[in-house]
């Protein structure tokens, strides 16, 4: 029960600063920031009540009090040339880079400066979809009428992609066609690959994302490892 509860504290924190920034940036007003609605649907699915959405809304807006949160990406390489893309949103950068900075130099990485890989990496808008809701045509057809830029499949779910300008549009455009999403955010996602064939480097690349993504600073982890599938089934 309280490691639980801890987990469930740490995904409130992370929704918390998220609509905070996101009604800071684009307002407070749900109906005309997909951004802030994409995160308070996806707050509410994980149980959080009306009122903590409220307060965080109006904390982000300045009409009531609330820690200055700041949004910073790093970037660098980890074992085995795997470029490692950061975002982070933070009320004390010198925590957050001086913890980053642990994760990859104990773990055979080196942290860059602004540049180093971004270029590998493109923002998107990502929004699923349950294959419940129809045939990969179907979504495919409805998400590029709709403005997306792609739309594909796998066993688990329909995925459809947007530039970040379109993502808002689009997804209400899909919301009206097939209802709520199952997740729509923006995302980044690489654009070049680098293959890693050994089993020990992807190992120490996954225990080091680990670590990342398990810092309460930080929201997202991306890198361009791209593993043979020999190697992603003993990863699995």
């Amino acid at each position: 029960k309280a490691a639980q509860d801890k987990k469930k504290a740490k995904v409130y924190t992370k929704y918390i600063r998220d609509i905070m920034t996101a009604a800071r940036q684009g307002g407070g007003d749900i109906a005309s920031n997909p951004n802030l609605r994409t995160l308070v649907d996806k707050a509410r699915r994980e149980n959080m009540t009306n009122e903590v959405v409220t307060r965080a809304i109006k904390r982000g807006t300045g009409e009531i009090a609330g820690a200055d949160y700041i949004e910073r990406t790093y970037e660098g390489y980890g074992p085995g040339g795997v470029a490692v893309f950061i975002t982070t949103l933070t009320d004390n950068p010198t925590r957050t880079i001086t913890n980053v900075r642990t994760a990859f130099t104990k773990n055979g990485g080196n942290v860059g400066q602004d540049g180093t890989v971004a270029w590998m990496f493109k923002q998107v808008g990502q929004i699923t979809y349950p294959l419940s809701v129809g045939s990969i045509d179907k979504v495919l057809e409805a998400a590029i009428m709709a403005g997306a830029e792609d739309a594909d499949s796998d066993e688990a779910e329909h995925l459809i992609t947007t530039s970040v300008a379109g993502f808002g549009l689009v997804r209400d455009e899909l919301i009206s066609e097939f209802g709520e999403p199952t997740n729509a955010e923006l995302a980044y996602i690489p654009t070049q690959m680098q293959a890693v064939t050994d089993l020990e480097t992807a190992q120490i690349i996954f225990k080091m994302v680990d670590i990342l993504e398990n810092d309460d600073d930080v929201q997202a982890v991306v890198t361009n490892m791209e593993l043979p599938d020999d190697i992603a089934e003993k990863l699995a």
